[in-house]
């Protein structure tokens, strides 16, 4: 794996974080109410939104796709915070413990993305953006099928890995889009 794609990384996480932060100082950490179907059901209408951006010319609202990969990627973050707290019964969280949470997250999701990017061969740059796309309902339709089946599974990774995996997906998405492809 390249340098570059490790500060283009950062680049984006940054871009997300900022706007993680800047929505905690307006709303406080009032989607710790959010259960994690919630959670799941808020990454998909996104995701299902860019698709629908992708296919057609014609926009209603003036938002853009980054946008939409930003808030998949904070809100998987988000899944993966309100996993790790479980059974915390805390809704506001202050600014610093959230941030502090969401650094963590992030540093456990870049790692797995440096492990599997050494292993793929950064085969991710010459996918479209598209795919990612597709790839991130996959994940989500594969976390609503564990969700419903109350976490467990027979082979499968859990939601947590789903959500990490959505996140890189995202990441190199707007690293793609930031290149102009």
């Amino acid at each position: 794996m390249s340098i570059h794609t490790s500060q283009q990384y950062d680049q984006q996480v940054s871009l997300c974080r900022d706007v993680f932060a800047k929505k905690t100082k307006d709303y406080g950490t009032s989607w710790r109410v959010l259960r994690p179907k919630s959670l799941t059901d808020q990454l998909f209408i996104k995701a299902q939104r860019i698709k629908t951006l992708e296919e057609s010319e014609v926009r209603k609202v003036d938002e853009g796709i980054e946008p939409e990969f930003i808030g998949i990627i904070n809100y998987a973050v988000m899944g993966l915070i309100q996993i790790k707290l479980g059974d915390d019964p805390r809704l506001e969280l202050n600014e610093k413990e959230a941030l502090d949470l969401y650094d963590a997250e992030i540093a456990g999701i870049k790692t797995l993305m440096l492990a599997k990017n050494h292993d793929y061969g950064e085969a991710w740059r010459d996918m479209r953006v598209s795919s990612f796309t597709d790839l991130i309902l996959m994940k989500l339709l594969r976390i609503k099928q564990i969700e419903d089946n109350k976490g467990k599974t027979i082979i499968s990774e859990g939601i947590d890995a789903g959500y990490m995996d959505i996140v890189n997906y995202a990441i190199f998405a707007l690293i793609q889009m930031s290149e102009g492809k």
